[in-house]
C-alpha cells in the first residue's frame, strides 16, 4: 500500500535512493541540488542503507569515482546540478562510452556568467549529445518514479547506459508537494538485483577498460554505440508498463495532454507543464481546440512517435528554458527536425522563458495561445524565435 506524505522534491528523490540502496555513491553539494544528498547522506550515517558514500573535492571527482565502482561492478549513483555537471563534462562522455549505468538525478539550474543559483535547462542541454539517457520530471511524483524506473532502463543488459533524471531547481527539487511512495519491497523486487557485466574487479576474468582506439575502429565503435541507443525505447516502454502494475501510474516517451482533437498545442518540458495545462483547460472551455505535449524522454528523442503525436495539428508553439545563442532553442530543434519528413507539417514557433528561474506565468501561456490561434487562422509567421516576459 501506498505511503503518501508532503515532501519536497528532492527529498522524494533521496528516499527513491534509499529504497534502491545503491553499492556507491560519490557526491559533491552544489545548489539546488544539495538538499538530495544531504538528505541521502542521513540515510547513510543512520545505517538505513550499505552505500558506501565518497565524499570528494569536485563534482569532476565524483563522476571520476562513480565511474570508477561501475566499472568495478558497483550499482552507481550520485546527483548534481548547473556548473557541477559541466563540471564533469568530459567523464559523462567516458561513462557513456564504456556503457557504465550510473544514475545520476539533475535539479536543473542556470549556468553562469552572471552567477545564478535558479531553474533553467541549460544544464542538461550541454549534456545532451553526451550518450546519457535523460527523463524529464513534471513534478515531484515523476521525478520519484523515473528514478526508480532508470536503473532498470540503465542496468538492462540490451542497454547499459547511464541516465539523468531531470527535474527543476527549487519549483520541483525544494517545493513540497503530495507524493505517493510505494513500499520498500516493491520497489526492492522492481529493480532487482544487481547484475555486473564484465567487472574488472571479477579477478578469474580479466579485462582491461578504456583502451586506446585510433581511426581503424573508432568510428565503428561509435556506430555501435548508437545502436545500442536504439533499443532505449523499446526498454523505457517496457519498463513502464512495468511500474504501471505496481504504482497505477501510466508513462511514455511523453503526456499529451488534450492533444488529440486539438488544433494548436504547446510543446514545453517539465514543471512550466503544469501551469500550461491549467491554460489549455480555460482555453478548451471558450471553445478552442488547444493541446499540449510534455516529453518525458529527450534522449534518445522518439522522433517519429512526437511527430505522429502533432501532425495534425495547425500550429505548434515550443518553448524553451534554454537557449543556443545565434540558433534556435535545442526542444525547438528536437521538435521541428521530427516534423520536417511530413509532407503536411504544422506552423511551428520558437519562445524562449524562464531563464534564470524567471517565472512562467498563466499569462504566458495565454499570450503563446493566442499567437498561435493567429497563426492557425492565417497560416503566416512574423518571428520564429522570440523571448516571453522579458521586462521593457
Amino acid at each position: 500500500m501506498a505511503r503518501v506524505l508532503a515532501v519536497s522534491g528532492n527529498e522524494a528523490v533521496a528516499e527513491a535512493l534509499r529504497q534502491i540502496n545503491p553499492d556507491v555513491c560519490a557526491a559533491y553539494p552544489i545548489t539546488p541540488q544539495t538538499e538530495l544528498m544531504q538528505r541521502f547522506s542521513s540515510f547513510v550515517s543512520d545505517g538505513k542503507v550499505d552505500t558506501e558514500l565518497i565524499l570528494v573535492e569536485s563534482e569532476h571527482s565524483a563522476m571520476s569515482a562513480c565511474i570508477g565502482a561501475s566499472a568495478a561492478g558497483g550499482r552507481v549513483a550520485t546527483a548534481t546540478s548547473s556548473q557541477g555537471l559541466a563540471l564533469m563534462w568530459e567523464m559523462l562522455y567516458i561513462a557513456a562510452g564504456l556503457r557504465l549505468p550510473i544514475i545520476m538525478p539533475v535539479v536543473n539550474r542556470a549556468l553562469s556568467a552572471p552567477l545564478n543559483i535558479h531553474c533553467d535547462h541549460t544544464d542538461a542541454m550541454g549534456a545532451r549529445d553526451s550518450g546519457w539517457i535523460q527523463l524529464w520530471s513534471e513534478n515531484a511524483q515523476e521525478a520519484y518514479d523515473n528514478t526508480i524506473q532508470a536503473f532498470r532502463i540503465a542496468e538492462h543488459m540490451d542497454i547499459r547506459l547511464p541516465v539523468i533524471i531531470c527535474m527543476d531547481g527549487f519549483i520541483i527539487g525544494h517545493s513540497i508537494q503530495r507524493i505517493e511512495y510505494l513500499e520498500d519491497s516493491e520497489v526492492k523486487n522492481f529493480v532487482g538485483e544487481y547484475k555486473a557485466l564484465n567487472p574488472i574487479l571479477d579477478i578469474d576474468n580479466p579485462k582491461s577498460y578504456g583502451p586506446l582506439i585510433l581511426p581503424d575502429l573508432f568510428h565503428e565503435y561509435k556506430r555501435a554505440q548508437h545502436e545500442v541507443t536504439t533499443n532505449v525505447k523499446r526498454v523505457v516502454l517496457e519498463v513502464a508498463e512495468e511500474f504501471e502494475k505496481i504504482s497505477g501510474r501510466k508513462y511514455g516517451f511523453f503526456d499529451a495532454y488534450r492533444l488529440e482533437d486539438a488544433e494548436i498545442a504547446i510543446v514545453i518540458l517539465n514543471s512550466a507543464a503544469g501551469t500550461s495545462k491549467d491554460v489549455i483547460d480555460e482555453f478548451r472551455d471558450r471553445g478552442i481546440k488547444a493541446g499540449l505535449l510534455k516529453p518525458r524522454l529527450f534522449r534518445p528523442f522518439p522522433y517519429e512517435e512526437v511527430a505522429d503525436a502533432l501532425k495534425h495539428l495547425r500550429a505548434i508553439c515550443v518553448l524553451d528554458r534554454s537557449d543556443s545563442f545565434g540558433g534556435y532553442g535545442p526542444l525547438f530543434l528536437e521538435v521541428s527536425s521530427a516534423l520536417c519528413q511530413l509532407e503536411s507539417r504544422p506552423k511551428i514557433i520558437n519562445k524562449i522563458y524562464g531563464l534564470g528561474g524567471r517565472d512562467y506565468l498563466p499569462q504566458h501561456a495565454e499570450q503563446v495561445l493566442e499567437e498561435l490561434i493567429e497563426i492557425a487562422k492565417t497560416e503566416k509567421i512574423s518571428i520564429i524565435k522570440e523571448y516571453i516576459g522579458v521586462r521593457e
